[in-house]
């Protein structure tokens, strides 16, 4: 294996994960609860080698939902280095509303995930952990936006 030169050992090596955002009539947000944490999330999870975020997203809300509803576009992307975890890139897309016949063919992965609900933005802070709850908010707002927001740790920079 060849060694790094001095630019190489600089660059940045994030992982990189991909969500997606589930409305539902009243807007208020999918959000699911792992089995293996004590907080919520999106639907979502890293994205593969040789896979892009797009591609990570419908391939996570097909493994965790079991459904395949065509996903819109991207709402944000947020810049979130971790001491422990390592630097990463999130990407937030936009799943639109979901339809009566796609909730009833929601058949959640049962070694992840232990329910779903929808939440509206002010409980939002309650079930999660402060950044996500952050960036969940941001990527809402952008929903109604023409452009995606760009984040750092959930918040607009500056």
């Amino acid at each position: 294996m060849a060694a790094m030169n001095e630019h190489e050992a600089k660059m940045a090596h994030p992982r990189m994960a991909a969500g997606v955002l589930f409305f539902d009539a009243e807007g208020r947000v999918l959000m699911v609860e792992p089995t293996y944490k004590d907080y919520w999330e999106i639907p979502g999870g890293y994205v593969e080698t040789g896979e892009s975020p797009l591609q990570a997203a419908v391939r996570e809300v097909e493994e965790e939902l079991g459904i395949t509803p065509p996903l819109g576009r991207l709402l944000a992307v947020d810049w979130a280095p971790s001491t422990a975890e390592g630097d990463k890139v999130l990407y937030v897309f936009d799943g639109g509303q979901l339809t009566p016949e796609d909730l009833a063919r929601v058949t959640l992965q049962e070694d992840e995930l232990r329910s779903f609900d929808f939440l509206p933005a002010s409980e939002i802070e309650e079930r999660t952990i402060p950044r996500l709850a952050r960036r969940i908010v941001a990527a809402t707002k952008a929903s109604a936006a023409v452009a995606p927001v760009y984040l750092e740790h959930g918040q607009q920079p500056g």
